[in-house]
């Protein structure tokens, strides 16, 4: 028992040392800040003179329409300035030559431009992207919730298909608050963070970016270290993807939306403990958002939101134990064909498929 004390006290104190070693998560940020922007001022300083490429818009009413526009300076936003308010405002995600596209990210050669929304009759990339961009949202909010002397770590963001009902991050926070666990109000005041960044309205600016510099912005993170090395080694092109939200940067594994305005409705759901993982006490925040352009009655919402507080397991944390998410929700091609017909995202067709499938638990009774 004196043994087990005195390890306790040695660790505790260990932990207090090691984290005055440490910067301060304010000077992570500004050093991770300060490398993003000097690789981001060397890309476009790769095109120093004016350069015309050709793009070609297509999509509703758009077809043939040919915009010149500047090569390794236009993004797909530029072009869509050059179209409708209606596409600068609704437009979340594009696709060039067939590829998915930032709305930031500059465009480098002649192409072919589709911009997409939330109502397009097939909006299976853009629900993707708007779940990702909510959950890297979410993972902004707890990096910067507690007070600064509390190291947060993020780890990697599980990709979680719209129709498990809850988007998810996962992360370790300081050693000194592995006893703590989120209240309610915990919750609305991290729901509180995410609002206030909405509001805000912060661009995801894309970078492109060679291992070694993702390794220098992520060089206070071993967990991140490894996260880039396994994505690099994974990319056709040896590269991978970085972002950054007014401060905050982040790696990510796939294409987010425009900016933070598109999100709407936002719910920070709840905080589950996954044990003892390799980094420490790994957590899974998880939360629930619908989109600017789609709103859900507080019925339906409410539903949502007590099916997106159930604990949701991927494969982001192998060593940790799982805890299984239902497969019921999972619909059918020809329901979704059908809902996309009708003008529903998959966030939506969610929706109506808890209460559908509620009604059906009631009818048939005990």
């Amino acid at each position: 028992m004196v043994t087990r004390t005195a390890c306790r006290v040695f660790q505790r104190r260990f932990a207090s040392a090691a984290a005055a070693l440490r910067p301060s998560p304010a000077e992570v940020r500004g050093q991770r800040n300060a490398v993003f922007s000097r690789e981001q001022a060397r890309q476009r300083a790769l095109y120093p003179r004016v350069e015309k490429i050709e793009v070609t818009v297509r999509g509703p009413g758009l077809d043939g329409t040919l915009l010149i526009m500047n090569r390794g300076m236009s993004t797909p936003l530029s072009c869509a300035r050059h179209l409708t308010e209606h596409h600068v405002n609704n437009s979340a995600l594009a696709i060039v030559d067939g590829e998915p596209w930032p709305l930031h990210r500059p465009l480098t050669h002649s192409c072919t431009l589709t911009l997409l929304t939330f109502k397009d009759s097939d909006p299976t990339l853009v629900n993707q992207a708007y779940w990702r961009s909510c959950a890297a949202l979410l993972g902004q909010v707890l990096e910067t919730a507690f007070k600064d002397d509390y190291a947060v770590e993020l780890l990697s963001t599980p990709e979680v298909p719209v129709t498990s009902g809850a988007f998810c991050c996962d992360v370790v926070l300081d050693p000194r608050l592995d006893s703590w666990t989120p209240s309610e109000e915990s919750l609305r005041s991290l729901t509180r963070g995410a609002q206030q960044l909405i509001h805000q309205n912060l661009a995801w600016e894309p970078l492109e970016v060679t291992p070694s510099v993702a390794l220098e912005v992520f060089s206070h993170s071993r967990c991140k270290q490894e996260e880039v090395e396994q994505k690099a080694a994974h990319s056709p092109k040896g590269t991978v993807m970085l972002y950054r939200c007014g401060e905050h940067v982040l790696l990510s594994g796939g294409p987010l939306v425009a900016r933070t305005g598109l999100c709407s409705q936002y719910e920070v759901t709840a905080v589950h403990s996954l044990g003892q993982g390799p980094w420490g006490h790994h957590r899974r925040a998880q939360g629930l958002s619908l989109p600017l352009q789609l709103q859900a009655h507080h019925t339906i919402w409410r539903k949502l939101r007590q099916r997106a507080e159930k604990p949701r397991l991927l494969d982001a944390c192998p060593r940790c134990r799982p805890v299984h998410t239902a497969s019921w929700l999972q619909p059918s091609p020809q329901m979704l064909r059908r809902s996309q017909r009708l003008g529903f995202t998959a966030a939506v067709f969610m929706a109506f498929a808890v209460l559908l499938a509620e009604a059906g638990e009631m009818h048939r009774g005990p």
